[in-house]
């Protein structure tokens, strides 16, 4: 999952992002409202963490605009300011959680999960698509009788694709979810991990669409 994180505290945002990579997600990390804006633009997001004592504008004004212009990101506030009426007026501006410095990083990466869940339309702890299950806690796999424990980047890989069943993923999109700012993608990357996840789940898990993309099917049968 590729994450904005908004963040002017130098050692927070260095602990945050690397939290957040450590658990396979693409993270970006920007220090004010001017760089989110043009992230924004630039880029497709799964979520946005947001604090909101930011240098010059305030968070309140970029989740503001964001929801203005119709933009529906899951956003995650993270700050120190623990007033009630500062929850909520983020909460009336749009934000779907609020967690308030400092946090513990167990905490951060569940509610994380839950916003992306409901964004993706999904209730449940466990991602799944038919026979397809995913658990994002533990990066295990399943698919009929085959189970798996998934690597960093076929977990991000899966996840992508399951937040969107039915939808076709071109190698692009794909990765723009897997990597981050400056990371060295390889000409083949995905399609070597789904080679990986083929080869622990079966190949039905992921479907190919010569000359598209890749995609999980919304029946994906179960292969036994």
């Amino acid at each position: 999952m590729r994450i904005l994180l908004v963040e002017d505290d130098p050692m927070l945002g260095a602990a945050t992002q690397q939290r957040l990579r450590d658990e396979a997600h693409a993270v970006d990390w920007v220090l004010d409202a001017a760089a989110a804006r043009l992230a924004l633009r630039g880029q497709a997001y799964e979520a946005l963490l947001l604090d909101l004592g930011l240098p010059g504008e305030d968070g309140f004004a970029v989740l503001e605009q964001l929801r203005q212009s119709g933009h529906t990101l899951p956003v995650l506030i993270l700050t120190a300011r623990d007033g009630i009426e500062e929850r909520i007026r983020g909460l009336d501006l749009g934000a779907d959680d609020y967690l308030v410095k400092p946090f513990d990083s167990g905490e951060l990466l569940a509610r994380l999960r839950a916003v992306t869940r409901r964004m993706g339309g999904q209730a449940g702890a466990v991602l799944a698509c038919g026979a397809l299950r995913l658990d994002p806690r533990s990066r295990e796999a399943s698919f009929g009788e085959a189970r798996a424990r998934l690597t960093g980047r076929e977990f991000a890989l899966l996840h992508a694709m399951l937040l969107r069943p039915g939808a076709i993923l071109s190698r692009t999109e794909l990765e723009d979810r897997i990597y981050g700012w400056n990371e060295e993608v390889e000409s083949n990357a995905v399609e070597f991990l789904i080679h990986g996840v083929r080869k622990k789940l079966g190949g039905g898990c992921i479907r190919n669409v010569r000359g598209v993309g890749w995609m999980v099917a919304r029946d994906a049968i179960d292969p036994g």
